[in-house]
């Protein structure tokens, strides 16, 4: 069974990390040097900033890039588990692709 990649959503992450500071969009605004009617826009029309917008709305939060896009969503192996995928990781295309066609016989 594949697993579903979740899509990280921009504007929910902005959103999130403005109200945790009890920030209004125009203190937003403010502090990233985006206007406030452009941050509306993104809000009400669902449209995605791009990648300026966002670094500039980081600086204006105070983080990084790298921890605007950082999930809570961590991946813990067990010992089993990397050393499935350091031995696969040396396999060549068509030795992975005979692996993963009998795991999926499996489920």
């Amino acid at each position: 069974m594949e697993r579903e990649k979740a899509k990280f959503d921009v504007l929910k992450r902005i959103e999130e990390e403005r109200l945790s500071r009890g920030w209004s969009e125009y203190l937003l605004a403010e502090n990233s040097g985006i206007s406030q009617s452009t941050i509306s826009t993104w809000r009400r029309l669902n449209l995605q900033p791009n990648i300026a917008s966002i670094e500039k709305i980081c600086a204006g939060l105070g983080i990084t890039l790298s921890q605007f896009f950082q999930t809570s969503e961590a991946v813990c192996l067990s010992d089993e588990e990397k050393q499935i995928l350091k031995v696969f990781s040396s396999l060549s295309p068509n030795q992975r692709k005979a692996v993963l066609n009998m795991l999926n016989s499996f489920s």
